[in-house]
């Protein structure tokens, strides 16, 4: 009986099947829609090191056919055989996947599925449906990967753009459309129950009539499933295509010419750097989602601000030309910005759930649990004394939350071992795996009692919220901030207080009001945030 899995399941391959060669089916089908359905197989580092494994209509079977293209067939859309056994050791993932081949979304496909076959018996199933994405093109569906030993998990991730992102992003190359032969989809081994039920090939055939004196296989043989008739082969193309041409999803790109600047400001300069972009960390992809303009390099020359690229455009004026700017990021990561104040976490990457602060949800799609998370006596003890308390909700399931709180600012700041140093108040979720603490400034007494701070450290994503874009400055030892303008800082860094107060000078009025300041000291490389607003 096939097992049925949801998404994020995974599974050894031997408890599944003691077999090694399979039949991976995949269906998906939508109105007026033409799907490419690939299968990637990528080294250690889930990268297409060596393109004969990208394995597609135009390429169908690897070198020494280990993956091998079928075609369409009982049912699928698409179908593969894998022999895991005669994979090469510089081969570590096999991901199957599905782009659609001209306009649409994959909120249009219907109920689909990806599933594995053994000897002609279904081990396997994960179902899909169109209400689980949005306008992504394309679809991560599966993964066979190599941990010890094979397994397989149910990934289902939206991508946004077509063919040709989804293989940029594992590091190929994309061709130019190019005259060339077609190649014949006969090279690919043909996949058809033999006629009057003749005794199938060595190690590969479909499910065929019991037989007389048949030796029994310790592990099942490679077959399909049975269909209830013999379907000819189906040409996913009507014509040859390259792997991800080139050419803009929305027609043609009119010649390059200087842009208006928005908001009638001629020649705006590039915005600041996005806050977290400090030394050792990765630069999170497309700062702030849409409203970023083209000195960050991701629209061309003329193409409307804030439509994502690979996403057709709308022509002319109408409804989808004017929401258009306002849709959905999704860039296949955990934490996605869509815009300067609105935060989207997808909970089904990652396996760990998501603390943020009460209230700042502002929707979800799928199956999403909110519960209390409290900080314990002791907490409450220690958050009251220090005022470094935060009331939590703790978010789990299989969706995507999209947070914001009073149109602060977010930025999501990436820790890989490292730790920051954020007040309680300015943080808006975080991942469960980071240890925080409360850390206690040294020195005398800070007006508004903020003599205290939150520390995070270990492997995950904390989202700062600050008033305003702030600014990233390097730690130097006459580097100075007033103490209810600083949002963050590394938590390597040394922090003294440093007092102005005159006494003769503060008993006049005019003053300058800046009597206390925060010192940081520290090697190079450690950092401080400072937002353009006093608390």
């Amino acid at each position: 009986m096939a097992r049925e899995f949801q998404r994020g399941h995974k599974a050894k391959i031997s408890d599944l099947t003691p077999g090694t060669d399979l039949y991976v089916g995949v269906q998906i089908s939508g109105p007026g829609l033409t799907f490419d359905i690939s299968c990637f197989g990528l080294d250690a580092n889930e990268q297409l090191s060596d393109d004969r494994y990208f394995i597609f209509f135009n390429q169908p079977k690897s070198p020494e056919e280990s993956i091998q293209l079928l075609g369409a067939q009982a049912g699928d859309t698409e179908s593969f055989r894998v022999t895991l056994d005669r994979i090469p050791a510089n081969i570590h993932k096999l991901s199957f996947t599905a782009t659609i081949d001209g306009a649409g979304q994959m909120s249009q496909v219907g109920p689909g599925y990806i599933r594995i076959v053994a000897g002609g018996e279904e081990v396997v199933r994960y179902a899909f449906t169109g209400s689980e994405f949005t306008t992504e093109r394309a679809v991560m569906l599966g993964d066979f990967y190599l941990k010890g030993v094979w397994r397989f998990a149910a990934v289902g991730q939206g991508f946004d753009g077509g063919l040709d992102a989804l293989l940029k992003n594992f590091g190929g190359e994309v061709a130019e459309e190019a005259p060339a032969t077609p190649q014949q989809q006969a090279a690919a081994p043909s996949f058809a129950p033999p006629p009057q039920a003749t005794a199938p090939a060595p190690s590969f055939g479909a499910p065929a009539a019991p037989q007389a004196s048949q030796v029994p296989q310790p592990a099942p043989s490679f077959g399909a499933p049975a269909a209830q008739a013999p379907t000819p082969q189906q040409q996913m193309h009507a014509a040859p295509t390259i792997a991800a041409p080139m050419a803009p999803m929305g027609g043609t790109v009119p010649p390059p010419a200087p842009a208006p600047a928005p908001y009638g400001q001629p020649g705006q300069p590039p915005q600041q750097p996005q806050f977290g972009q400090v030394p050792g960390q990765p630069v999170p992809a497309a700062p702030y989602g849409q409203q970023a303009p083209a000195p960050y390099g991701q629209q061309p020359p003329g193409t409307p601000q804030g439509v994502p690229q690979g996403v057709p455009q709308a022509a002319g004026a109408g409804l989808q030309a004017a929401l258009q700017p306002y849709k959905e990021t999704a860039t296949g990561q955990r934490w996605t910005p869509q815009n300067q104040q609105l935060m989207r976490v997808d909970l089904t990457m990652g396996g760990t759930p998501v603390l943020a602060r009460q209230g700042s949800m502002v929707m979800y799609q799928g199956k999403v649990d909110f519960s209390y998370k409290g900080a314990g006596f002791a907490g409450r003890i220690v958050g009251n004394a220090t005022g470094q308390e935060m009331q939590l909700m703790r978010c789990t399931g299989r969706g995507q939350v999209f947070l914001a709180e009073d149109g602060s600012h977010l930025h999501a700041i990436e820790l890989q071992g490292d730790g920051i140093c954020v007040s309680a108040e300015s943080v808006l979720a975080f991942d469960e795996s980071l240890q925080h603490e409360v850390r206690r400034i040294e020195g005398h007494g800070i007006p508004g009692g903020a003599l205290f701070t939150m520390q995070f450290q270990g492997t995950g994503t904390v989202i700062v919220k600050t008033h305003g874009v702030p600014v990233v400055l390097p730690v130097t030892p006459t580097t100075f901030a007033d103490c209810n303008a600083i949002v963050a800082w590394s938590s390597a860094s040394q922090v003294i207080i440093s007092s102005q107060v005159r006494l003769r000078r503060n008993a006049y009025p005019g003053h300058s009001g800046e009597t206390v300041n925060l010192q940081f000291r520290g090697a190079p490389g450690n950092f401080i945030v400072v937002q353009p607003y006093e608390v």
